[in-house]
């Protein structure tokens, strides 16, 4: 099929924007291992689910939709009966529901070894979340930033006792090179005359990165062996167009049967 961006293999690691997650996961054994990966139910997201599921990890489906991640829960088990796949409610635009996700997760006593922020939001009208934000910056960002807090102690707990790297992924987009001129609009958040809903889109991935950057900054510093990371997924078609017709259709024609979704890759 073609395809109009390069498929150059980056030198050493054997990979190209062509592989697939059960190709980059191949021969690694996760049965030891507990990740949490935000908007599950569909998408990349489920993709995400279903490879680290299939290499032994125990995975958190953090979703809005229960019902959505019924039925994916119930797809990956009829093709790997082993998986170890649970589903727990999170609405990332809600701090209210991040803070109950988190205090579950941690009452679960459960270990963390992996946190994958996946959810998000793409160009939707001009909204406010519950807790007045503006709702992609709220969903794509504030909540997984809180997310992130709540768990991590957690997360430094497991990779002390396991003597396992930690790993943290925040799925941004190369859409965060189209923000606002001025970058990320602090003042102006909930400023709906001056709301771009693309714009908007990149300034929250422009906040992803730069958390992810400087948690791992702050990570390193403190000598605690957990990495964070954030990526361009490329585009993929999902459910995160569907308030933009037009790019599902030009991603669909490209990348519909082309399953790159998976961003981790553990130790070997």
């Amino acid at each position: 099929m073609w395809w109009p961006f390069s498929r150059k293999e980056k030198e050493g690691s054997g990979f190209s924007s062509s592989s697939t997650a059960e190709e980059v996961t191949e021969g690694i054994d996760g049965t030891a291992l507990t990740a949490i990966v935000t908007g599950a139910s569909s998408g990349i997201g489920a993709e995400t689910t279903r490879v680290l599921a299939m290499r032994g990890v125990h995975v958190i489906m953090g979703v809005k939709n229960m019902n959505a991640a019924k039925n994916i829960k119930e797809t990956i088990l009829k093709g790997i009966p082993s998986a170890k796949v649970d589903a727990m409610e999170l609405d990332l635009s809600s701090m209210t529901s991040v803070r109950k996700f988190a205090s579950e997760f941690i009452s679960s006593s459960l270990p963390l070894n992996i946190l994958i922020n996946n959810a998000g939001i793409f160009g939707t009208p001009f909204m406010l979340s519950e807790d007045n934000i503006e709702l992609q910056f709220a969903t794509n960002h504030i909540g997984h930033f809180l997310l992130t807090n709540l768990l991590l102690d957690t997360m430094k707990k497991t990779t002390h006792e396991s003597k396992k790297q930690g790993r943290i992924v925040n799925v941004s987009s190369q859409g965060h090179q189209f923000t606002y001129r001025e970058g990320i609009l602090f003042d102006k958040l909930n400023d709906q005359s001056s709301y771009q809903a693309f714009r908007a889109y990149g300034q929250s991935k422009l906040a992803n990165i730069l958390h992810a950057n400087e948690l791992a900054r702050r990570l390193k510093e403190d000598g605690v062996d957990i990495t964070a990371n954030s990526l361009h997924p490329g585009a993929i078609a999902t459910n995160i167009h569907r308030y933009n017709s037009v790019l599902t259709g030009n991603c669909r024609i490209v990348l519909l049967k082309r399953k790159q979704c998976l961003y981790v890759t553990l130790n070997r």
